[in-house]
């Protein structure tokens, strides 16, 4: 005998005691609970309280919460809803279910995405949010992750797991709403055979290509990109100068780009930042400017994460107007 969704469910609560069955069927509309009645009513008449079937179905179900919990426990639930209370409704309910388990915790779609996945989606974020998510993952996924890793973002995530700074729950949620966004698009792509559009990291190499190019030249091929693409275009022109470049920039250059900006702006700015760029800002300002930046630093005690991100960006902003202008060296290659 071929059995239903329905009647599947209903044979499995038959090897259950009758607390647990009936907190099972608490979720469950007046409608559900007689049908499965009905249902538990026909096997137990038709015999199959004891069949070899009704165990098989008792282990196919135990099985799935222990072998692949992951997939086949989604499966089995989206199974499970779309044949007791229809298509519409069991997207419904799990959609429920999912913002639930996201509002309980914030990163458990993160600690079930492929490391391939989660890592190129990490690639692109500021070492912080990378940090936190290593520091919200086991150990293991945590390692392997870490191992993927640009040695870049690796170095400077690793300081900040390492700095003895706090992070807000606040600022955790909005982290892993931000990276579980990007995991969606993600996965999205994936699943219908394309490729992101615009891979963040693909566009920063060829930032960096484009920034050794002559003004002239440069401008020539961003206009072209910008003719068929501009916000790729803006963003190529942004990546070509980040904050984890600031060691790369010429002392010249970094020096007029730190003419504008106040002891109070780089103190913030040099709150978390690591210690290869803390000391090449340092060492290219007055004594007098690094003496008064330290006493600045030494009455802050914990700055805004925003207040943090506005003020590099100042120093960012500098140097790409310097950028745009041509006026902008790296010591690189």
């Amino acid at each position: 005998m071929t059995l239903t969704g329905k009647q599947k469910a209903a044979m499995l609560l038959m090897n259950l005691d009758v607390p647990t069955a009936a907190e099972l069927l608490k979720g469950f509309d007046t409608t559900t609970v007689q049908q499965l009645a009905v249902e538990l009513s026909y096997l137990d008449a038709a015999g199959y309280r004891n069949s070899t079937q009704s165990a098989e179905i008792t282990r196919q179900f135990y099985d799935s919460l222990h072998k692949r919990p992951e997939f086949e426990m989604k499966n089995f639930l989206q199974e499970m809803l779309k044949n007791t209370l229809g298509d519409e409704k069991a997207t419904q309910i799990q959609t429920q279910i999912q913002e639930l388990l996201q509002k309980r915790d914030p990163f458990i779609t993160i600690r079930t995405a492929e490391a391939e996945t989660l890592t190129s989606v990490l690639e692109t974020e500021h070492p912080q949010a990378v940090a936190v998510v290593l520091s919200e993952m086991s150990a293991k996924k945590s390692s392997q992750i870490l191992g993927m890793l640009g040695e870049g973002v690796r170095l400077s995530a690793v300081g900040r797991m390492t700095s003895l700074e706090t992070v807000t729950t606040e600022a955790k949620a909005r982290i892993a709403q931000m990276v579980t966004k990007r995991l969606d698009t993600a996965l999205a792509a994936r699943k219908s055979g394309t490729v992101q559009a615009r891979p963040e990291q693909s566009l920063r190499k060829v930032a960096v290509i484009l920034r050794n190019l002559n003004k002239e030249l440069r401008d020539g091929v961003l206009g072209a990109i910008q003719q068929k693409d501009s916000e790729a275009s803006q963003t190529v022109t942004n990546l070509m100068v980040v904050w984890d470049d600031i060691p790369q920039v010429a002392d010249r250059s970094l020096q007029e780009s730190l003419r504008g900006i106040d002891e109070r702006q780089l103190a913030l700015a040099l709150h978390d930042a690591d210690d290869f760029i803390a000391k090449k800002i340092k060492s290219n300002i007055s004594e007098r400017a690094a003496a008064m930046l330290d006493e600045e630093a030494s009455l802050m005690s914990a700055p805004k994460s925003e207040d943090v991100n506005q003020a590099k960006e100042k120093i960012i902003n500098a140097l790409r107007e310097m950028n745009s202008k041509g006026e902008l060296t790296f010591t690189e290659e």
